[in-house]
């Protein structure tokens, strides 16, 4: 077996894209969204129809040009998600508006919309994951959403505090973003890093062996990677979404791919609560998970701009 599907063997692969086409080639259990990935999707001759609809479906829908506008973008990103989930058998993720990241009514109020939107599109609720940034906000409004069966994928993750928060919290699913944590230490140390010795790696293996060895039910899926190696890394971990130009190079090698990760050798540290204090302490004591968590809600929350000025067009 090629590496693909070796992974798929001991680890539930997901496509990170919103190419229907990629996704319908690699075969992933599921698929992740966000802002950045529905911009680039948008612009596919294939959706064109889908973005006519929503602009008509959100003018349908009236109110002010901004609550049409917000209409339109989580009506796109609903049908956009409703056509991966034809292809896929399990679960898609979709993103709230990054710019909600701090406010936590709002973003139940929003994850309460998108799920509706799907309802309405005759997709049940256990077949989403409802995207949130690991701010306090927005673990804080998992909370209540988990608790009204409604499953969160919480992102941006970078710190160790953010992932026991989480899983305090019981969310069902976060996302450590590993590529994005080798960006700042190869940027902050000027080092070469190993798979073995790569800081986002680590960072997965240590919240991975944190749930496994406290029986926490939520899903360790790691992120944002740059290069095979860090997958290769990470193998046996719960979930790994992985970009259409990486499933690709793995389903081009036929090397033997080895299990890295097992809940049954999880040798985790000590359980911690994390109140709101320790938590934003523990946040502002990690200069990385500080500065990439900012760098990535300004990033989504760009793109998401970006999203709207192409459907006011």
């Amino acid at each position: 077996m090629d590496k693909l599907a070796q992974l798929k063997t001991m680890t539930d692969v997901v496509a990170d894209t919103g190419d229907i086409n990629a996704i319908r080639q690699f075969k992933p259990l599921d698929a992740t969204t966000n802002p950045s990935l529905l911009l680039k999707a948008a612009a596919l001759p294939e959706y064109a129809e889908l973005l006519s609809g929503a602009r008509c479906w959100a003018e349908s829908q009236g109110g002010s040009a901004a609550e049409q506008l917000a209409d339109c973008c989580d009506k796109l990103a609903v049908d956009i998600g409703s056509e991966i989930l034809s292809v896929i058998p399990g679960r898609v993720s979709s993103e709230v508006d990054a710019r909600l990241s701090f406010d936590t009514q709002a973003t139940i109020s929003r994850a309460r919309r998108l799920i509706s939107l799907y309802e309405q599109n005759d997709i049940p609720r256990n077949r989403v994951l409802i995207k949130v940034a690991s701010t306090w906000e927005g673990i804080q409004a998992a909370s209540v959403l988990e608790r009204e069966d409604i499953n969160c994928n919480l992102t941006l993750l970078f710190g160790f505090s953010q992932a026991a928060a989480c899983a305090d919290a019981g969310v069902f699913l976060i996302s450590p973003f590993v590529g994005r944590i080798l960006d700042w230490y190869k940027q902050a140390t000027g080092e070469t890093y190993t798979a073995e010795t790569d800081p986002g790696v680590l960072s997965v293996r240590r919240i991975y062996e944190y749930y496994k060895t406290h029986n926490y039910k939520t899903v360790v899926m790691g992120a944002s990677f740059r290069n095979t190696g860090e997958i290769e890394a990470l193998a046996g971990c719960d979930r790994l979404t992985i970009s259409p130009a990486l499933l690709e190079a793995l389903a081009a090698d036929d090397g033997t791919l080895s299990r890295r990760l097992d809940p049954a050798a999880a040798n985790g540290t000590s359980k911690q609560a994390v109140s709101e204090a320790a938590f934003r302490w523990q946040l502002n004591d990690d200069a990385m998970a500080t500065e990439k968590l900012a760098e990535g809600i300004r990033t989504f929350a760009a793109d998401q701009v970006k999203l709207e000025r192409l459907l006011s067009g």
